[in-house]
């Protein structure tokens, strides 16, 4: 979607943005393989903040971050950027709680997304 009848991104097409943003770098950095039978993160918590107009063809940086790696969990934060921009356009979290599709009971994270989810975590 581009821009809205109000000449911007519309509200609900940041969550798009957010869950396009977490699952690559799963895809990208921990193997996630989303035909496979293993655990994955299910989405059971969203929220976002907006904080100035983005709009087509601005062109967006976005920045990734851990808040909390729990047992079963992950809350990660994202921050959506007009290019070169050091004030976020948008900032919003994430949370995935991991399942065995199917079974829908919580299970740990896996070892190896833990491994590079814990690079991600941030204190505070």
């Amino acid at each position: 979607m581009d821009n809205d009848v109000y000449g911007h991104v519309n509200n609900v097409t940041y969550y798009s943005y957010f869950n396009t943003v977490v699952n690559e770098f799963l895809v990208r950095f921990t193997g996630l393989d989303f035909g496979a039978r293993g655990p994955v993160g299910m989405v059971v918590e969203t929220g976002c903040r907006l904080h100035s107009e983005i709009a087509f063809p601005d062109v967006l940086e976005v920045g990734l971050r851990v808040r909390r790696l729990g047992k079963t969990s992950v809350t990660y934060e994202i921050g959506i950027f007009k290019e070169g921009r050091e004030a976020p356009a948008a900032t919003g979290h994430f949370v995935h709680v991991y399942a065995v599709p199917g079974d829908m009971r919580a299970v740990p994270v896996p070892e190896h997304a833990r491994a590079v989810l814990e690079k991600l975590v941030v204190a505070g």
